[in-house]
C-alpha cells in the first residue's frame, strides 16, 4: 500500500506525483500503467538515477565550466572542436579513466581525433586507448625526478620527452583498428625541441617518406611540424637520421571536423608540484598552441602519503601550479579532481588516512580561489575505506594495494565524472 505522499493525482488526464523521488518505484508498482506512461517511466528512470547518484562538481563561483560548456555548444552546432586536457599521476596515465571521458564526449559530440600521445614510449607500460603506439628501445625518456634525467625542464606538454641520436631508433603512432573510436586522422602534429646540436629526422606516412625535418637551431625552443592526410586510417613513423639528438615532445592526432579531443597527460607516481620543475616558457608555448577549453588536474592521491611535506607547503605549491596554469591558458575552464580513497594498512589493520581529508580541504579552497571546479573523487567512491569495498566487489573495482583501481573501477569513476561535467550544460 502506498503512503499518501506517493499517491498520484490526476490533473487534466496527466498523472502527477507529489514527490518526484518516488517516480521510478511507482512506475514499476503501477501494473495498470498505460503504454504511454511506461514510456515516460523508461525515460525518467535513467535521467533521475543519474542526477541523484552523480557527485556534482563544486563551483562556488558558478563560472568554472562556463568556457567549456560554451565551446561544447559550438561543437554541437558543428562549428569548432572542443579540447579537454587532463594532467595527473597513475590514475591518469593509464588512459582508462581519461579514455572513458574521451569516449563519453566523442559519442555525444563527435570524434575529432585522439589528441596527444608520445610516439616513443617514455616507459614500458605507456599506452593509450583507441590509438596504437610502438617504438624501438633506444629512446632516452626524461622527466623531472627521474633518475639520470637532465634537469633542464625541457619537456613536452605532458612533462616528459624522448630523445635519440641513433638512426637505428624509430617511433610509430597509428589510428585504431578494432575500436569504433580513433579510427581516423586527418592531421598529425609532431612537437620537438629545437636546439643548437639538434639532429634531423624523417617522417614517414603509411610507410612512404613524407619529409625530413631539421631540429638544429641557435636558440632552444619548441618546434612543430604538421602533416595533413586524407581523413581516414593512417600511420606516422619518426626516424632520426643520426646526425644529432632528436628530442621529441609529443604528437597530436586530430581530424578536420568538429568534435571532442581529450589529451591524456599523466606520469606515474608524480605530484602536482612537478609542474614547478618544467621550463615554463617552453611548456606555456605548447599550451597556447593547443588552446584547451577545459583543463583537469587529477592529483592528490600520492600527496596524501607525503607526510614529510606540510599541508601549508602543499597549499603554497598548488597555488603556484594554478597560477602557472592560468597564465598559460586563461581562456580555459579548469577542474581539480581530488584524491581517491587511500587508507593506511598497518599490522593487518586498515584505517582511514586523515591526511587525505586535509588534501581535499586544500584543493577545495584553492579551486574556489582560482574559480576552478572541484570534484571529490573520494566521496564519489563512497568516502573513507570505500576502496576496500571496491576491491571486494565481484568483479573488483579496485586493486588490493588500496591505491589503484581496476579498469572497471576507472571506467565507473570516469563515467561519473563525465556526467558531472555535463550537469548544467544547456544545448542552446
Amino acid at each position: 500500500m502506498w503512503a499518501s505522499w506517493a499517491t498520484p493525482r490526476r490533473r487534466k488526464n496527466v498523472l502527477v506525483f507529489d514527490d518526484p523521488k518516488v517516480v521510478p518505484h511507482t512506475c514499476f508498482l503501477m501494473t495498470t500503467c498505460k503504454p504511454l506512461l511506461f514510456l515516460m517511466c523508461a525515460l525518467l528512470i535513467p535521467a533521475m538515477a543519474s542526477a541523484e547518484t552523480t557527485r556534482p562538481i563544486e563551483d562556488p563561483s558558478g563560472r568554472a565550466l562556463r568556457a567549456f560548456h560554451k565551446s561544447l555548444r559550438r561543437t554541437a552546432r558543428g562549428i569548432v572542436t572542443t579540447r579537454i586536457m587532463q594532467f595527473g599521476a597513475s590514475h591518469t596515465s593509464a588512459d582508462v579513466f581519461t579514455g572513458k571521458i574521451r569516449r563519453f564526449f566523442q559519442s555525444k559530440f563527435g570524434d575529432a581525433g585522439h589528441g596527444y600521445v608520445m610516439p616513443a614510449r617514455p616507459w614500458k607500460t605507456y599506452g593509450h586507448r583507441d590509438v596504437r603506439i610502438d617504438s624501438s628501445d633506444g629512446w632516452l625518456s626524461e622527466r623531472a625526478f627521474r633518475k639520470g634525467t637532465r634537469k633542464d625542464g625541457l619537456y613536452g606538454l605532458g612533462g616528459f620527452s624522448c630523445a635519440s641520436d641513433s638512426s637505428e631508433d624509430w617511433a610509430k603512432v597509428s589510428t585504431s583498428i578494432r575500436s569504433k573510436f580513433g579510427k581516423a586522422v586527418s592531421r598529425f602534429e609532431v612537437a620537438y625541441l629545437r636546439q643548437p646540436k639538434g639532429g634531423r629526422f624523417d617522417l614517414l606516412v603509411d610507410g612512404e617518406h613524407y619529409r625530413r625535418v631539421r631540429s638544429r637551431s641557435r636558440h632552444v625552443r619548441a618546434g612543430s611540424v604538421s602533416i595533413r592526410v586524407p581523413d581516414g586510417p593512417h600511420e606516422l613513423e619518426i626516424r632520426p637520421v643520426g646526425d644529432g639528438e632528436v628530442r621529441l615532445l609529443g604528437t597530436i592526432l586530430e581530424r578536420n571536423k568538429p568534435g571532442v579531443v581529450v589529451d591524456t597527460l599523466g606520469i606515474n607516481g608524480t605530484r602536482a608540484s612537478v609542474w614547478l620543475h618544467w621550463d615554463e616558457a617552453l611548456w606555456t608555448s605548447q599550451m597556447k598552441r593547443r588552446k584547451p577549453n577545459l583543463v583537469i588536474l587529477a592529483y592528490g592521491t600520492n600527496e596524501a602519503g607525503d607526510t614529510h611535506v606540510s599541508i601549508n607547503r602543499y597549499e603554497e605549491q598548488l597555488e603556484l601550479v594554478l597560477k602557472r596554469l592560468k597564465r598559460a591558458a586563461p581562456q580555459a575552464s579548469c577542474v581539480l579532481i581530488g584524491p581517491t580513497d587511500r587508507p593506511i594498512v598497518q599490522n593487518g589493520k586498515t584505517t582511514h588516512r586523515e591526511r587525505t581529508d586535509s588534501i581535499i580541504a586544500v584543493q577545495r579552497r584553492v579551486s574556489a580561489e582560482f574559480r576552478c571546479g572541484f570534484w571529490d573523487a573520494s566521496a564519489a567512491m563512497g568516502g573513507p575505506l570505500s576502496i576496500v569495498r571496491w576491491s571486494k566487489q565481484n568483479p573488483p573495482l579496485a586493486r588490493k594495494d588500496y591505491v589503484h583501481l581496476t579498469s572497471l573501477g576507472y571506467e565507473r569513476l570516469g563515467e561519473e565524472f563525465s556526467r558531472a561535467l555535463m550537469r548544467g550544460f544547456r544545448p542552446r
